[in-house]
């Protein structure tokens, strides 16, 4: 009888926890790390004729980078990179040197809705993106903290 009583009691306070949000700074990228490998040049060039030559792709208007082989390369000459922690994540060109993109710091935090996701987009120089992703609701705490201060890029989410 005590248990038909407590178990409703139970899942009741259950829902009743408060829910905390939970702040995401932009990582440092001195600790970021190289996810897969880049793409040799002979990989490159295959997929390049492979993608261009594709008439689906051609009519459709999606062959913007296949006027030139190096315009392709710019595009498709990228690794994944994760951050420490694993929560941000980004596609950075083979072509900057990883010393060079583990001294960039970041410049600024936007929010971006795809679909159902929530993504906080980092921005750096040289063109990087590190994105975390959730399928919470987020918003920057400063919008000129990135500018003001390093590691002052952050977002609430919950």
């Amino acid at each position: 009888m005590k248990l038909r009583v407590l178990a409703p009691t139970l899942l009741l306070a259950s829902l009743s926890l408060p829910v905390t949000a939970a702040q995401y700074a932009c990582p440092e990228l001195s600790s970021a790390k190289q996810v897969n490998a880049c793409p040799t040049e002979d990989e490159l060039k295959h997929t390049y004729h492979g993608f261009c030559s594709d008439d689906k792709k051609v009519y459709g208007g999606e062959t913007d980078n296949c006027i030139r082989y190096k315009d392709y390369r710019a595009m498709k000459n990228t690794a994944l990179w994760e951050s420490a922690d694993g929560l941000f994540d980004g596609y950075v060109s083979c072509d900057l040197p990883k010393a060079k993109l583990q001294s960039l710091k970041a410049s600024g935090i936007k929010i971006e809705k795809q679909g159902s996701l929530t993504k906080v987009v980092c921005s750096y120089p040289n063109g990087v993106n590190f994105t975390y992703r959730t399928k919470g609701s987020c918003n920057v705490d400063d919008d000129t903290a990135c500018t003001a201060k390093p590691g002052g890029c952050q977002a609430t989410c919950d």
